[in-house]
């Protein structure tokens, strides 16, 4: 147990600017999803129900990063849901809190990383898929693949272990031929010569009500705006003041909610869209850019999501390393996650730690990723609603502690919308067995440290886990 005042614990380097946080932010919304996952948004919702969905979650996700935002300037810490769901319900409800969420995180890299396969699968088919491993849940493994995968979780973890400072430059540079890449495919479907409003009909998906389709896309978004909230998990690095964290939240959110808007309806707007989600193209978006803009339009909708994926990667890798790094640091997960490279400031133990996982990760197959990812989005809502209640326990105005007891509202009512069987956002049993066995994992982990955990003083814990912020709410 360390007898170090708050001032001597290990600090995180502050060098990251507004452009970079935001990249960091609207990257890490913006995955490969946007681009794999239109034929399913479309065959769930339809285009109106789909482009409704996004625009709801939208709207509810910025009510929730009102409570981040006032939390963030609050407590300005790395581990941010960690850390407020301890100011919030103590220490006992941070461990549910950061256990859950460590894994959304972690499993969102080698998501990404393996998703390099799929766009390869479309644009080279033969390319990648070679060396035939073994198969997992009806999923081939390759070696190819694998290969592809660890080559851009090293790339993103070098890129990390030279500093703070370089990342945030990366993704910047990354996020805006993102936007860019996004932009130019849109605007070209749009308005190209087989672009037609007929195309969307019908505007719902036929065999379920409008509103039931609606609510099913209401019920990802915490997956779809997962990534807004690995801003506050930077705070610690800001180079500038916590207060204008909410403004760079609520750009990326509803830059996030346009793009993806826009993504959905230029898929559906080249054919009718029933007709190209019941084809049998491996990559929807790639089939319906390829039949509007040809090659020049497949190759610039590729750069995309190549950005796309790598933002992700690079985000979620920080996200992920500044969570457990601020767990270790409070003494829940071993010390050794709490250590600071000195000369660079970042964490450099957690950072291991995420690159190694994410290579162990991709040989259990895409499709056991995907298990984990969408039990993870239950974990990102527990994540929410520990942020709100801690918001609204922090707040000194009424309209404060309004908008985080709606807040909280919206973030159980996620929960339910995943957990309640017959809910439209209710998760595959797969899904549960993966959470299942997350938690029974935590179960023992916690056993085994639990009297070590519980022998740190309160007034240790807080300043090991709140260190000595001063925000103002």
């Amino acid at each position: 147990m360390s007898d170090k005042p708050a001032s001597e614990r290990p600090r995180l380097r502050r060098a990251l600017a507004p452009l970079q946080v935001g990249s960091l932010a609207l990257g890490c919304v913006i995955g490969f999803g946007c681009f794999i996952l239109p034929g399913d948004f479309l065959d769930t919702a339809g285009p109106l129900g789909a482009a409704a969905g996004i625009g709801l979650g939208a709207l509810a996700m910025i009510v929730i990063a009102r409570s981040y935002g006032l939390m963030v300037r609050t407590f300005p810490v790395a581990g941010a849901e960690f850390a407020y769901a301890y100011r919030a319900a103590g220490r006992h409800h941070a461990v549910i809190c950061g256990w859950l969420l460590t894994l959304g995180y972690l499993s969102i890299v080698p998501l990404n990383a393996t998703a390099l396969a799929v766009l390869g699968k479309f644009v080279a088919p033969e390319l990648f898929s070679r060396g035939y491993l073994y198969t997992v849940a009806g999923f081939d493994v390759f070696a190819g693949e694998v290969a592809l995968a660890a080559f851009a979780v090293v790339l993103v973890g070098f890129l990390h272990a030279r500093g703070v400072r370089g990342v945030g430059r990366t993704q910047v540079f990354l996020t805006g031929l993102l936007v860019a890449g996004v932009a130019l495919v849109s605007i070209g479907a749009l308005t190209g010569p087989g672009a037609s409003v007929a195309n969307w009909e019908p505007w719902f998906a036929p065999g379920r009500s409008a509103w039931t389709g609606v609510l099913a896309m209401l019920a990802i978004s915490p997956w779809l705006y997962v990534g807004f909230d690995t801003l506050p998990q930077a705070a610690e690095e800001f180079a500038f003041p916590a207060s204008k964290a909410f403004r760079l939240m609520a750009v990326a959110i509803l830059a996030g909610a346009g793009m993806y808007v826009a993504v959905v309806l230029a898929t559906g707007v080249v054919l009718p869209w029933r007709e190209l989600v019941a084809g049998e193209s491996v990559w929807v978006t790639g089939a319906a850019v390829e039949a509007s803009l040809g090659t020049l339009g497949v190759a610039v909708l590729s750069i995309a999501v190549v950005m796309a994926i790598f933002t992700g990667i690079n985000g979620f890798f920080m996200a992920s390393s500044r969570l457990m790094f601020s767990m270790g640091r409070a003494g829940l997960l071993p010390a050794w996650f709490g250590t600071i490279d000195r000369a660079r400031g970042t964490p450099r133990n957690a950072l291991l730690f995420t690159g190694a996982a994410s290579l162990l990760a991709p040989w259990f197959g895409r499709e056991v990723i995907v298990w984990v990812v969408d039990m993870a989005a239950v974990g990102t809502a527990c994540g929410y609603l520990y942020t709100c209640i801690a918001a609204f326990s922090v707040a000194r105005r009424g309209r404060q502690r309004l908008e985080a007891a709606l807040g909280a509202i919206l973030s159980a009512g996620f929960l339910v919308l995943l957990c309640v069987p017959g809910m439209p956002g209710f998760m595959a049993l797969p899904s549960w067995i993966a959470l299942a066995g997350w938690i029974g994992l935590g179960v023992l982990f916690y056993l085994g440290r639990a009297r070590e955990y519980a022998a740190i003083p309160d007034a240790e814990l807080d300043a090991r886990i709140l260190g000595d912020s001063r925000g103002s709410s």
